[in-house]
């Protein structure tokens, strides 16, 4: 295993946590018995496409990978509310959608975008004191999770089978909840509706390999939207020891999120040797690091 971002397929029923688990394997076959993975943003049992598969010192990244932007496929049944917000739960309510027509989707459709409060659906990972929603829901305890900001930049319908339902394609923000979309556009509607499918394309840079591939993204590629400085061999030291070096030459990132979706603050990226050495931060004319990457990315 590399210290990267691994870009992988997760099919249909697994869980984030069981791709996870696999690369831990393949990490203690390896030999590395301490090894540190994680992943990059979770996907239902239900749904598939790309997992980010953080591992080594790219584990420290999270907080800085959650902003991007994402790209899913949902597929939405028009016609009946469930519980969990998707096919998988109990419907708990039934309606009429014989008179869902494709303008009133058309309309309805902008009224999400944007910074809106959503409630995340009941069967989900929110905490609540302490504990993930979702097992307080499976044991039959009433959940009630107050709203959240979040943020929806586009919404185009790619097909429509109404009025059974459609396919959407969403750009959003790192912690929306795809289920709750529909769930809401049902309530919007008057019909109810719920999730049946789900696939996430893309997180900001990076696409889904595909099914049974992979690959692993290293260096100035980890974090392609950010700034960059190279680092000499001095500086990197210097760095490493908590000392500040010059501001020198930072050059512009290689990835920009789409027009107008919001900018999230972040480090400089520091460079030595190919690698993702140093998380950086401009204070009093000088370059800090606020995060040491020991050995690299």
């Amino acid at each position: 295993m590399l210290p990267g971002i691994y870009l992988a397929h997760k099919t249909v029923g697994l869980s984030s946590f069981d791709v996870v688990r696999s690369f831990k394997r393949a990490a203690l076959e390896a030999g590395q018995k301490k090894w540190v993975t994680g992943h990059g943003g979770t996907l239902d049992p239900f749904a598939r496409g790309l997992l980010l598969i953080l591992s080594g010192q790219a584990t420290r990244l999270m907080e800085l990978i959650h902003p991007l932007p994402k790209v899913y496929e949902a597929e939405i049944a028009w016609g009946a509310e469930t519980d969990t917000c998707d096919h998988m739960g109990s419907v708990v309510f039934e309606g009429d959608a014989s008179s869902v027509a494709e303008e009133s989707l058309n309309a309805m459709t902008t009224g999400f975008l944007g910074w809106t409060e959503q409630v995340p659906p009941a069967a989900s990972a929110k905490k609540i004191g302490g504990e993930a929603a979702y097992k307080k829901a499976r044991r039959g305890e009433t959940v009630v999770l107050p709203p959240s900001k979040v943020y929806l930049h586009d919404a185009v319908w790619l097909s429509h089978d109404l009025p059974r339902g459609s396919r959407l394609r969403i750009t959003c923000k790192g912690g929306y909840y795809v289920r709750s979309l529909a769930r809401d556009m049902g309530r919007a509607l008057g019909c109810g509706a719920h999730l049946s499918g789900l696939y996430r394309a893309t997180i900001g840079p990076w696409s889904d390999p595909g099914e049974n591939n992979q690959s692993v993204i290293t260096g100035a590629d980890v974090l392609p939207w950010r700034p960059k400085r190279m680092l000499s061999e001095t500086e990197a030291d210097h760095l490493a020891h908590g000392r500040p070096i010059e501001i020198g030459e930072i050059t512009d990132g290689s990835y920009s999120p789409p027009s107008g979706f919001p900018d999230a603050p972040g480090p400089i990226a520091g460079i030595f040797n190919a690698r993702l050495t140093a998380l950086l931060t401009e204070r009093e004319g000088k370059l800090w690091t606020t995060a040491n990457l020991r050995g690299g990315v």
